[in-house]
């Protein structure tokens, strides 16, 4: 089997998370970028590409360029699929024009900007077979695979409880008013749609919640807070979550917790025992129990479910983090992928889906809707 070929959409020399994208696309040596439309700037579109070291005539100006050329080319030379990197509000047209001519999609998140948008992509890859990847790519992690397993074998018992944070302070002060982009366009209804804070890294929280536990958050009472001056969009929030199982939760997250870094962490608490994670220490799991001492799980340590085993890439001691993290969606999707390509049977990999975007986005407008409502309990539907 080959490589697999990709292309990018958005993630120009200078963009973190096109950068992260690429590193991560290569870790595992199943993957090669052959083109892309990095911007719809067409200077920098070709001075990206040719900093990536990609020939001049695969780089492209604009999506439905790549997609055009891409798809008129010999299928021995076109791209197998498409790593959308661009903000929120140009995720979904690329994304439908890719499925729409026969190219897999790798997208990050939130999925789109409103549900009938999900909805559709969600049509799509049902009507195509098509494979699509979000990338939630904190599932990635061994440790929270780990956890995931345990619950799901009924180790913890049924789940009672579950908290959640993910805190950042890079945004409380104005950096929107200076020459960061990142800030710019979070802050930009227009770009990042309904959700602020909580489009980008609230659905992280509610992904990590469901993947963890294997339960969906069935409604939610949502405060959410703009305390930037002349932000229309929130940048902190806080809300109280019931759970399909009849489970209590709370979800806490902030871009403006001044001092704080990339706190994502969660804690779920079942009849039998609990378990804890946090991302600023992703390589051990705490568990604790009624009737015996708590006990850390270690990437590569000792009694790991074997597919947790398999996620790691080096022996125990040695740390794996966020690039690590983000491969593993890559790699999952990319074996998928390759027997696809293949004819080989390959069983449905471990990786974020359509689903989970479309999940993703209901979330972010049943709290927008509940905080319109003084924090009124709103269902997810």
């Amino acid at each position: 089997m080959r490589k697999l070929r990709m292309g990018m959409i958005g993630g120009g020399i200078g963009s973190f998370i096109g950068d992260v994208h690429r590193k991560a696309a290569a870790i595992d040596g199943m993957i090669e970028l052959v083109c892309g439309a990095f911007s719809s700037n067409a200077e920098r579109a070709k001075s990206s590409g040719a900093a990536l070291f990609l020939p001049e005539e695969r780089c492209y100006v604009s999506f439905k360029e790549m997609i055009e050329r891409e798809r008129a080319l010999p299928e021995g030379e076109r791209m197998d699929f498409v790593a959308i990197v661009t903000p929120n509000h140009m995720h979904f047209e690329p994304a439908r024009m890719a499925l729409e001519n026969g190219f897999h999609v790798v997208c990050d998140k939130p999925m789109t900007l409103t549900t009938a948008e999900a909805e559709i992509l969600e049509t799509l890859v049902a009507k195509t077979g098509s494979l699509f990847a979000l990338t939630h790519n904190y599932t990635g992690y061994p440790m929270v695979k780990q956890a995931r397993e345990m619950i799901a074998n009924g180790e913890l018992g049924k789940i009672r409880k579950v908290q959640v944070q993910y805190l950042q302070g890079w945004m409380a002060t104005a950096v929107e008013n200076t020459d960061n982009k990142q800030a710019s366009w979070r802050v930009d209804p227009e770009k990042a749609g309904a959700g602020g804070a909580l489009g980008d890294i609230g659905t992280h929280a509610e992904n990590l919640l469901e993947y963890i536990t294997g339960l969906q958050i069935h409604e939610m009472a949502a405060d959410l807070g703009r305390f930037g001056a002349g932000r229309t969009l929130d940048d902190d929030g806080n809300m109280l979550v019931r759970m399909n199982n009849g489970a209590k939760g709370s979800i806490s997250f902030s871009q403006i917790a001044t001092g704080e870094e990339n706190n994502l962490a969660i804690k779920v608490y079942g009849e039998k025992g609990s378990l804890e994670w946090s991302q600023e220490h992703p390589n051990s799991l705490t568990t604790r129990w009624l009737d015996q001492p708590p006990k850390v799980f270690t990437p590569g340590g000792n009694d790991l479910y074997p597919s947790v085993a398999a996620t790691s890439r080096i022996p125990s001691g040695h740390p794996e983090g966020y690039l690590e993290a983000f491969a593993t969606i890559y790699r999952n999707f990319a074996k998928e992928l390759m027997g696809r390509i293949s004819g080989a049977e390959v069983p449905a990999q471990d990786y974020p889906r359509v689903a989970d975007g479309v999940r993703g986005v209901k979330f972010i407008h049943a709290a927008v809707e509940s905080d319109r409502n003084n924090a009124a309990w709103t269902t997810i539907d």
